[in-house]
């Protein structure tokens, strides 16, 4: 009878860690896919331990760590973001569960102007800036987003890290995926084209009329009266 118990709790060990594995599989953020697959090593060890089974019991011992580890440090990741972020833009909150992390040296080129478009990008940690007009990027910031919805998909400015940085990164193809699928996605990222695009506008309007200015001065010095 007692037998019969542990292989019963055995198999049903074996039926969860299945169960956890599809839900891994089927979870999109990375934070939820590694506990799923952590509770999938769990619920292994535990078939290994009752049915026995050495290699099981050595696999899940082996995975387990690791993905704990990258369960942490996805968390981790995304506490960081979320303070970088702020209320600064909602479409960067939507977008971090599904973007890779990358470490970039100061002085490495993101992007350079003219480049084609096929990423999106949010700065993490460090300081980076667009080169071409020395304006720096602030931390939380979603960028390269422009270029990668105009008609041409080229660069219109160069990215290049002041310091030691962490970029999310993100192609274009699930950004459009989630575009199409999550209205409300749609929405944050339409406030936020066009916010850019105003910021982009004043800017442009501010130069002009820096520039026009010393002009309309020079005139009126030298109006016939």
């Amino acid at each position: 009878m007692l037998a019969s118990n542990q292989q019963l709790a055995a198999h049903l060990f074996a039926l969860l860690s299945i169960v956890f594995t599809v839900a891994g599989f089927l979870a999109r953020p990375m934070v939820t896919l590694r506990w799923w697959a952590a509770g999938s090593s769990v619920a292994l060890l535990g078939y290994g331990i009752l049915h026995p089974s050495i290699i099981s019991c050595v696999v899940s011992v082996v995975i387990l760590p690791i993905n704990v580890y990258r369960a942490l440090e996805a968390s981790r990741l995304t506490r960081r973001v979320v303070q970088a972020a702020g209320n600064a833009n909602m479409a960067g909150l939507w977008l971090k569960p599904y973007m890779k992390a990358k470490s970039y040296k100061a002085g490495h080129v993101l992007f350079n102007k003219g480049d084609h478009a096929d990423k999106l990008f949010l700065l993490v940690d460090g300081d980076m800036m667009l080169a071409d007009i020395a304006k720096p990027l602030e931390p939380g910031r979603v960028f390269g987003e422009i270029a990668l919805f105009s008609p041409t998909r080229i660069r219109t400015h160069t990215v290049q890290c002041a310091t030691d940085c962490t970029v999310l990164e993100i192609h274009e193809t699930t950004v459009r995926q989630l575009y199409f699928e999550n209205p409300t996605f749609g929405f944050h990222l339409i406030d936020l084209l066009v916010s850019r695009l105003s910021n982009d506008v004043d800017r442009v309007e501010q130069q002009i009329a820096t520039t026009d200015t010393p002009t309309r001065t020079l005139a009126r010095t030298h109006s016939p009266s």
